[in-house]
Order: C-alpha cells, then sequence, then structure tokens
C-alpha cells in the first residue's frame, strides 16, 4: 500500500512523516524502516525504526529505487512499514517515472506493507499516476 505526503518545501511533510513513524513505533508489531537521502531524520526517529541512507547505497533513480525495497522486503517478511523522506531527491523530478514506480510498488507490497511517502510537488502539479494514492 502506498500513501504520500504531499506539500511545497517548508509546509511540514517531514514533522508529520516524524510523527507517523512515531506512532507506528507504538502501534506495530514488526519491523519499520525509515529511508532517506542525508541524515535530516536520523536523529529525530526512535531507535527502533531501522534507518537507511540511499547514498552508501549508490541509490540513483526510480528502477534502482525499486530495486533496493524489493531486496529490503525479500530479505525481511517482518517490514510492516517503511517511511521515505524526499523521494523526489533519491528518483529525481520525473513524475511519470514516479507515478510507475509507485504502480509496482503497489503491486510488490500489496496490503501487507505500508511505504508512505513525502512528495515536494502540490498537488495540482502531479499527473494522476501519482495522485491516486492520495
Amino acid at each position: 500500500m502506498i500513501q504520500l505526503i504531499t506539500g511545497r518545501k517548508g509546509t511540514g511533510k517531514t514533522k508529520t512523516l516524524i510523527e507517523r513513524i512515531n506512532t507506528a513505533v507504538a502501534e506495530t508489531n514488526g519491523c519499520l524502516v525509515c529511508v532517506e537521502r542525508g541524515e535530516t531524520l536520523r536523529r529525530s526517529i526512535s531507535y527502533k525504526v531501522r534507518w537507511v541512507g540511499v547514498e552508501q547505497f549508490d541509490i540513483a533513480g526510480y528502477d534502482n529505487f525499486y530495486g533496493f525495497i524489493a531486496g529490503m522486503l525479500a530479505g525481511n517478511y517482518d517490514i510492516k512499514e517503511i517511511f521515505v523522506d524526499g523521494i523526489l531527491k533519491i528518483g529525481g523530478a520525473d513524475y511519470d517515472e514516479l507515478g510507475a514506480m509507485f504502480a509496482k510498488l503497489d503491486k510488490l507490497t500489496g496490503n501487507d506493507t505500508i511505504v508512505t511517502f513525502t512528495v515536494s510537488a502540490d498537488n495540482d502539479e502531479l499527473p494522476e499516476s501519482v495522485t491516486k494514492y492520495l
């Protein structure tokens, strides 16, 4: 299942994501993963959440990102939620490719794993292939 937190820079997306992570720590039985470029969230989330910085894995583009997430899920069936901050920084600003990656990831995760993304864009900028996950 794909969930989105959208809005321009400075609208509180990361703060909202941190709140969702902290809620999930208290309510979820299973593994939680946080993925980002940089280290903005690393010190703001619980030690119980597996933090992953994409730089160390040289992830660039949506195909690489999809493969990375698929590999994590294949290696750990207990992952219940994945939180991704700044997907456009990881994959790029091609919204059509973003929508295509969401479709593949939604099919892969089904109802077993929730993947929440922050997307730094207004909803009216995004194509239907992305906004259908709002």
